[in-house]
């Protein structure tokens, strides 16, 4: 069992079962929500136990995604593709575990629109998007 929260502590989760590999986002988007990028991992919907969800306020950032944050911090906490037919999955920040998460980063995507102020030298794969 895998737990967390926001930083106030409004909304805290449960992911049962192992956790995906790590995935860093540099899009545009990603840098804006999070004032850096998202490091992120998948898990799947039926594995996710939400509580404090009257705290989370959802902002759809384009037509496939909706971001889900504390209302109350403003903590960003899930990446919620909204065609759930196709998904069955959502992300959930790394950085909102309380708990050892056990997995590591295996990836960067969208280095295209990586912020300038930084260099990615970890030796992961990069996706240009």
């Amino acid at each position: 069992m895998h737990k967390g929260s926001c930083l106030c502590g409004a909304v805290t989760f449960e992911v049962e079962g192992k956790l995906g590999e790590g995935e860093a986002c540099h899009c545009v988007q990603c840098r804006k929500w999070t004032g850096h990028y998202l490091a992120s991992t998948e898990v799947k919907r039926s594995a996710l136990t939400v509580r404090g969800a009257e705290n989370l306020k959802w902002c759809r950032s384009s037509e496939k995604v909706r971001r889900g944050f504390c209302s109350e911090c403003g903590s960003p906490l899930f990446f919620d593709p909204v065609d759930r037919e196709k998904h069955d999955w959502l992300g959930i920040s790394l950085g909102a575990f309380d708990t050892p998460t056990e997995t590591r980063m295996a990836l960067h995507i969208f280095v295209a629109e990586k912020g300038d102020y930084y260099d990615i030298t970890d030796g992961l794969p990069q996706n240009q998007y």
